[in-house]
Parts: C-alpha cells; structure tokens; sequence
C-alpha cells in the first residue's frame, strides 16, 4: 500500500516588536505589534515631558554666582567686591616680602574691580603675611639643597565701614617648591624662588577672594 509522506513542520520566528506576547504564547498581528510600539513611545514622551518640566521648576531655585544681578534685585556679587578697599599690607621696605604684597594686594584688586572703577567702599580687608622657605630634597654628597619649598601664610578680616563690624576672618596658605641648581648658577636660583613668590601669591588671593564670595552669597 501506498501512504503519503506526512509534510515537514515549518518553524516561523516571532516579530522582534512581538517577544512579549511571544512570551505569553501569542504572535501579535502586525496592527497589534504597531499598536504596542505605539503606547511604548507614549509612555517614554511622557517620562521626557515630566523630566523636562520638574527642570524648569527647579531652575528657579538656583542663581548663578557671577550674575549680573541677583533674582531678589540685590545687588550682584561682582558690585559687593568692587566696594572692598584693601587696606595696604604691612611689610618692610625693599624686601621680598614687600614683592609678594604687592602681588598679593594687586591680585586681589583685579579680582575685585575685574580693571575697572571702585564701587563707593563699604568694607575694609586687612590682610597680614608671614613666609619662609625650607629645604626639601638635600644632596647627600654635596649636603646642599636640590630642591626648595617657599611657604606663604595670610590672616584677613573684613570690616564692614558703616559698622566697624568684623564680618569675616579667615586664613590661607600656599606652598610652592622650586629647583636650586646650585651656586654656580644663582641667578636661576633666585629666578625660580621669584617665581615660586608670584605663584604662591596668586593662590593666596584665590583663596581670599573664594572665601569672600562664600559670605557675600550665602552670608556666612
């Protein structure tokens, strides 16, 4: 007797759009697969539109730094620094020391007024400096030093004028090494301790004008 072959099973794979109901034992129809890529990108629009507006609420509650005004329509923070005036630093005539006082004081000046005119001054700021230099790296056979440290040391307060109040007082420091090549060239070692001084207080006057902008914007 004669019996037909029985025809082979043909496996179909599912729809990529179509791997949840797959799961769950039914191959969607192409309008059904359409359909649940739809509600998909509804529901990620959706998630955008709600990030996108807690966002601007909370724009509101930050302000930046150096704005030109504040948002309460005080004044700016650039204007608070252009009314300090810098009372001279103390230090002794025709010494290194009296440099870096000048550069420290200069600093601070630019950063205050950015080269421009003072604001009617309405605070004080003293300012006081120590330094030294230690030896750090010492050459065991020659017993002088590779390697030297220049350290800068400040105390400030700031009063303000109406008052005579202290509103701030502070410190900072800075240290900064330089290379000693030796006496037979002392002018490069005088250059780099000159350039460890400009260093030194460039960062003293960051460090001042960064504290002073922490008590003029959260005032404390």
């Amino acid at each position: 007797m004669w019996w037909p072959e029985p025809r082979p099973t043909v496996m179909r794979r599912p729809a990529r759009g179509a791997v949840g109901f797959a799961a769950r034992g039914a191959v969607p129809s192409p309008s059904g697969a359409l359909r649940f890529a739809i509600r998909g990108a509804v529901r990620v629009a959706t998630r955008g539109a709600v990030l996108f507006a807690l966002c601007g609420l909370l724009a509101g509650c930050f302000e930046p730094m150096y704005a030109q005004k504040t948002l309460a329509g005080g004044p700016a923070l650039q204007q608070r620094f252009a009314s300090i005036g810098i009372v001279p630093i103390p230090a002794s005539t025709g010494t290194s020391q009296a440099r870096v006082a000048v550069e420290v004081q200069n600093d601070l000046a630019y950063h205050f007024t950015g080269g421009g005119g003072m604001a009617p001054k309405a605070y004080d700021l003293k300012i006081t400096l120590t330094q030294q230099v230690q030896q750090v790296i010492v050459d065991i056979t020659t017993a002088r030093p590779d390697m030297q440290q220049f350290g800068l040391n400040a105390s400030y307060t700031l009063t303000e004028v109406a008052t005579g109040k202290v509103v701030v007082t502070g410190t900072a420091f800075s240290r900064v090494s330089f290379d000693n090549p030796g006496q037979q060239q002392r002018f490069a070692n005088a250059r780099g301790q000159r350039d460890a001084e400009t260093r030194a207080a460039k960062v003293i006057a960051d460090s001042i004008k960064g504290r002073l902008a922490s008590y003029f914007v959260a005032g404390a």
